[in-house]
């Protein structure tokens, strides 16, 4: 599904990443550790198309994705979801408004955002929130509201880049077991995170950074 062949990327003076190769195939849960400045968030930047390497080449199943013009990024990018640590949810819609309004960006009706809607914050474990406004929530509570935004059109793929950094021990596992169940149904799942403790919890493939440079590519069975 994602292959990176020798990807590399400097900044002015600063080598990001360095010469990384590896592959991802459909249905995969990887966990992509390491320290602040390992070159995690570079990474996953690449598969958006957000930056673009110095050197190799990042494939989305065939697709060069730098080679792409704009509005054939944008299609790909709505294969894609992304949960941020900050959440980036819109302050003044409430939990209903807001996984709409991902659903109107794709030209969604008023039927299927009503009947869709309900379901994902189900899903979540959101479904007593529909009509609170973000800042009447927790912050693990903010976090489910933004996968179940990212999830809520069905993309192949989910970025979650340090989504539990700013949330406590509960809601770090609650947030693991979600992306877990996310898995589970199918989607394939890449979770940026420098908490060892997080993916010793999920038990998949663990992909460790350091220096820009892939040191260990694990993969469990449990």
């Amino acid at each position: 599904m994602i292959y990176f062949n020798n990807v590399s990327k400097t900044y002015k003076d600063a080598l990001a990443l360095d010469d990384i190769t590896f592959n991802i195939t459909a249905g995969e849960f990887v966990s992509i550790v390491g320290h602040s400045g390992a070159g995690k968030t570079t990474l996953t930047k690449m598969i958006l198309a957000d930056d673009a390497p110095t050197d190799g080449t990042v494939f989305f199943e065939s697709i060069d994705v730098h080679k792409l013009k704009n509005k054939d990024l944008t299609k790909l990018r709505r294969r894609i979801g992304v949960v941020f640590q900050d959440f980036k949810l819109l302050g003044n819609k409430t939990a209903y408004e807001n996984i709409a309004f991902a659903m109107e960006a794709v030209g969604k009706t008023d039927e299927e955002i009503a009947s869709d809607v309900p379901h994902v914050l189900e899903l979540v474990d959101l479904g007593n929130r529909l009509h609170h406004f973000p800042n009447q929530m927790s912050g693990g509570e903010q976090q489910r509201l933004a996968i179940a935004r990212a999830i809520i059109n069905q993309p192949e793929l989910i970025i979650a880049d340090e989504p539990t950094g700013n949330l406590d021990s509960i809601n770090t596992h609650e947030i693991v077991q979600i992306l877990k169940k996310i898995n589970d149904l199918g989607t394939t799942v890449i979770l940026a995170t420098h908490n060892r403790g997080v993916i010793d919890s999920i038990g998949k493939r663990v992909i460790m950074m350091e220096n820009g440079k892939i040191i260990r590519d694990t993969k469990h069975s449990k």
